[in-house]
């Protein structure tokens, strides 16, 4: 009796936990009267917006008669799905359970293993995203030198072949610091001291994507999967994603990536940017700043600087988005782009941050990041400012067209308890 009272509790937990029905059905829709928020910096007051087969079919200002069905959205808002890059959603369930954990693979040199294959889309998770506007994904291993391929993901599917938008889009690399900041226990502060495996990891990188250049021109030795991996990024097919945040070492690892040839780099990095932003907007180089909500770097930083990181690139003419360190507050995305707002950024251009400017550097604005005829009905309509966490309430959200299902956990607990206390 004892063990089938455990295994009930067991089941009954486990229901609780469910994460809500992916919806598959298509829904068409005409919205009048909204304040539809573009996501390239263009803001269009009063405007229609018609969603038929999954896209966006008009958009703009229109002498149509109205159909029972159209809805009257005056006072509210029409945004872009909010777009997550960088970020190990999927792979990592729960810090402390080490069986929930598969975003970091053993060893250094890991380029062909594949995020995608691991995501979890019964995740607890990407319910909390898509409540705060968050819809597409970019999820990425974590850990060693070369990290593996990350894919871009919608947020609402029954498994990873649902989920995924682009396959195996970037090769990570954690390119090496020759001085690096350890804790010192003794005296409970960080300290910096020398890299002394910095030679090692440096000529580990350089192997990697030196022996895969090298196999471009034996296409008759049998494929290595580490190598194969590699090998797109030459012809463009594939990104590169350059992980640091020391100025040197933007500096040697964009410059050796253009010097054996690669097509597409992409640089995630943060404050460590700053003394380097001429060179970066030199190279060419997309940046996604990786954490806006930080403490300065240096003591001769302003108390601001991480809240400043984004909108200085962006004023130097470099294409920036925005990330978010860790996965249990990334839902919080879009209320970091509206701290841009707080520290001299026009709102729509910190809107671009999370939607548009992402997109591109993903390369999947053909389809998603802005509100455009002819683009994927992937969107979210809101009471309020979506980058206000004080006044941004989700009212409804569609991904290519199906309208989602908003209500997971927290909200049923919500409704739960206040049904209990007699609160409407």
């Amino acid at each position: 009796m004892k063990y089938l009272i455990m295994i009930l509790t067991l089941i009954s937990t486990i229901s609780i936990a469910l994460s809500p029905q992916p919806i598959t059905e298509m829904t068409d829709a005409v919205y009048h009267n909204a304040t539809v928020h573009i996501g390239n910096g263009k803001v269009m007051e009063g405007a229609t917006l018609v969603i038929e087969k999954g896209r966006i079919s008009r958009i703009g200002y229109y002498k149509m008669s109205w159909q029972k069905s159209d809805i009257d959205l005056k006072g509210k808002h029409i945004y872009p799905g909010f777009i997550l890059p960088v970020t190990n959603i999927g792979l990592n369930e729960i810090g402390a359970v080490k069986a929930t954990i598969d975003d970091n693979e053993v060893g250094q040199m890991n380029p062909n293993v594949r995020a995608i294959v691991a995501y979890n889309t019964d995740s607890e998770l990407p319910p909390t995203l898509k409540y705060n506007g968050v819809l597409l994904a970019q999820t990425t291993p974590q850990g060693g030198l070369v990290s593996g391929l990350s894919s871009i993901v919608q947020l609402d599917a029954w498994n990873w072949q649902d989920a995924a938008v682009v396959t195996d889009d970037a090769v990570h690399v954690n390119w090496p610091s020759i001085m690096q900041a350890k804790f010192d226990f003794a005296t409970f502060t960080m300290k910096t001291e020398k890299n002394k495996k910095y030679s090692q990891q440096l000529n580990q990188i350089k192997s990697l994507f030196d022996d895969a250049k090298m196999s471009l021109q034996k296409s008759s030795n049998p494929m290595n999967l580490k190598l194969g991996a590699v090998i797109p990024v030459f012809s463009g097919q594939r990104k590169v994603y350059i992980h640091t945040d020391d100025a040197k070492a933007i500096i040697a690892s964009i410059n050796y990536f253009q010097e054996v040839g690669v097509k597409n780099i992409v640089l995630v990095t943060a404050q460590g940017s700053e003394p380097v932003i001429g060179f970066i907007k030199q190279s060419g180089v997309a940046v996604i700043v990786s954490s806006t909500h930080d403490l300065p770097q240096r003591s001769d930083s302003s108390v601001d600087s991480g809240y400043t990181m984004a909108n200085k690139l962006h004023n130097a003419g470099v294409l920036v988005a925005l990330a978010y360190p860790g996965i249990m507050s990334s839902r919080n995305l879009a209320f970091t782009a509206g701290t841009l707002v707080s520290y001299g950024m026009e709102k729509e251009q910190a809107l671009q941050l999370i939607t548009g400017n992402t997109a591109k550097i993903l390369g999947i604005d053909k389809d998603y990041g802005t509100l455009e005829a002819g683009k994927s009905a992937t969107l979210i309509i809101t009471d309020g400012d979506a980058l206000d966490m004080r006044g941004n309430k989700v009212l409804e959200a569609y991904i290519d067209g199906r309208k989602i299902n908003l209500q997971g956990r927290q909200q049923e607990l919500n409704q739960r308890y206040l049904q209990k206390y007699g609160i409407k």
